[in-house]
């Protein structure tokens, strides 16, 4: 395998190679697309530090803005597919991976709406978390980048990783010719992400079944407060009860404007966030849950009560959630922001038992 040398200082992502690039390339940072470059060399390195990345990783990144990023996490890992919308970002970005082949490029939104990913992503992620055939990084790998508009060229053998389309009889003959099972890949979510997308992207990431084991993510200061919010916190809501019922949250650092080119106008943190498989497992359904948590916190201030009669109308009758909620020791007065993330999931738990519980009218 041909090892990438680490870039020189100058190729790597500060403030005047950033304007050097720009300067050549004729445009300017879309700051209204979340355009703010991170250029802290030691901040870059400490998020990838943080990604504990190895060649059995596979690499989420939405935003690839310059490539920067990018080509310092495809040294380590064992593939990177990153998402990029805007079309002049796309170009740098392709001209910053041209020595790496481990790296699927796409052009596109990395969602299909707030709350699913775009299918072009998830058949990418399918393909790279796929069991089987050879383990390979860098230059040992097929180049698979995407072009703007097109669609990727999988080889056609099962090296490729795409086991769903081989019956058992020909996976044994796989076996057979000397190709070796492998633990599948686990995804890790690596990116600065755009302030306007961080909370689906993350949201939605932990809603899906994809095997991921990490995020280290930039995002705005406000979203990461929310996150790790708990009962008490003005920021305490729906995200906070959503992501801490199933991971474990960490604020690794708080960035100000200033490690940014061009500056936002908030400060920004790097977040941590890892599975957290026996909370999880408390969650008896996750899409039931999920919409619980979504729908009670749009009105967080008033009275429990009222708000889950008015949710589940045509489900339940008040005096079967009176008398659920007595049960649970919950007063007349409870609100949804008073709850902690251990009440509401054993809430939400009792009131979809309830529900399949009762006949239909």
């Amino acid at each position: 395998m041909t090892e990438h040398s680490a870039p020189s200082r100058e190729e790597r992502q500060t403030r005047s190679h950033l304007m050097r690039l720009f300067e050549r390339h004729g445009f300017h940072p879309r700051t209204h697309l979340g355009q703010n470059f991170l250029i802290d060399l030691n901040l870059i390195e400490f998020v990838v530090r943080e990604a504990e990345l190895n060649g059995d990783d596979l690499v989420l990144e939405i935003g690839a803005g310059t490539g920067g990023m990018t080509t310092f996490m495809a040294r380590q890992a064992g593939h990177v597919i990153s998402v990029e919308l805007d079309r002049n970002m796309y170009q740098l970005a392709s001209e910053a991976i041209e020595r790496y082949s481990n790296v699927t490029l796409l052009n596109q939104d990395a969602l299909k709406n707030k709350n699913n990913f775009a299918p072009e992503v998830l058949q990418a992620i399918e393909h790279h978390l796929a069991p089987w055939g050879p383990l390979l990084t860098g230059s040992e790998a097929g180049d698979e980048r995407l072009e703007a508009g097109g669609s990727e060229s999988f080889a056609d053998d099962a090296t490729s990783g795409d086991v769903s389309k081989l019956t058992g009889t020909e996976l044994g003959e796989e076996l057979h010719r000397g190709i070796t099972p492998r633990v599948p890949r686990k995804l890790k979510l690596i990116a600065n992400l755009p302030y306007s997308i961080a909370t689906p992207v993350i949201s939605n990431l932990v809603a899906t079944e994809i095997p991921w084991s990490r995020m280290v993510v930039t995002i705005q200061f406000e979203v990461g407060q929310r996150m790790q919010a708990t009962t008490g916190d003005e920021h305490y809501g729906a995200l906070s009860v959503w992501l801490q019922s199933q991971c474990h949250v960490e604020m690794l650092r708080r960035l100000p404007p200033t490690v940014f080119w061009p500056r936002p106008k908030v400060d920004s943190a790097i977040m941590k966030v890892t599975p957290n498989p026996e909370a999880k497992a408390k969650i008896a359904d996750r899409k039931f849950f999920h919409d619980y948590i979504r729908r009670v916190f749009n009105y967080r201030r008033k009275f429990l009560r009222s708000v889950l009669c008015g949710m589940y109308r045509k489900q339940l009758e008040k005096s079967q959630i009176d008398a659920l909620l007595e049960s649970m020791g919950f007063t007349s007065s409870a609100r949804a922001e008073e709850l902690d993330v251990d009440a509401h999931v054993a809430l939400g738990t009792r009131l979809q038992q309830e529900i399949e519980k009762t006949p239909e009218s």
